[in-house]
């Protein structure tokens, strides 16, 4: 901390004020580079024209991040370790995910309604959230063993799409 703080031309006492401590500085570091991410999925997402683009779009900027050299991925499976054994970390993270979890669902919905299908019985959130996080982790750790068209071919499955792909690819 003091070293952030001098980098940052502040007090240690400053930083603590304001983040809290090293965990409410290291979620806020996230939550701006999750930002940036996300805005770039946005604008990608907004050109998509098939589900197989918006799928390969989300495993694109999860896989090979286009800010930062994937620091952002890379503090998220620390942060994901950290609240394994941290409830308060696990609670901040679980509120994250949930959001991000209902953000994917209320994309899938606009989706399916686009194809003229029904969006999946359950919730698919989790489910593509974890598909991502898995794959981007085996990925890391042997670049050969996820290519991209494995990767959209289980996010399509995450998404309950066989039926929705079909249609839409009628």
């Amino acid at each position: 901390m003091d070293a952030i703080a001098e980098r940052a031309e502040r007090t240690s006492g400053a930083i603590y004020d304001h983040f809290g401590g090293k965990d409410g500085l290291l979620y806020a570091l996230l939550e701006e580079w999750v930002g940036d991410v996300a805005a770039v999925i946005s604008a990608e997402l907004a050109t998509a024209s098939t589900l197989d683009d918006r799928l390969a779009a989300l495993w694109r900027n999860v896989a090979h991040p286009p800010t930062r050299e994937g620091q952002w991925i890379r503090l998220e499976h620390e942060l994901w370790s950290f609240a394994a054994r941290d409830e308060r970390a696990r609670d901040h993270l679980s509120r994250r995910y949930e959001a991000a979890w209902a953000g994917v669902d209320v994309a899938i919905g606009a989706w399916a309604a686009e194809a003229g299908s029904e969006p999946p019985e359950h919730p698919a959130g989790p489910v593509v959230i974890g598909v991502l996080l898995g794959l981007e982790m085996m990925r890391r750790l042997a670049p050969d063993s996820i290519d991209d068209h494995a990767a959209v071919a289980a996010l399509r499955g995450a998404v309950g799409a066989t039926q929705l792909h079909e249609e839409h690819a009628r």
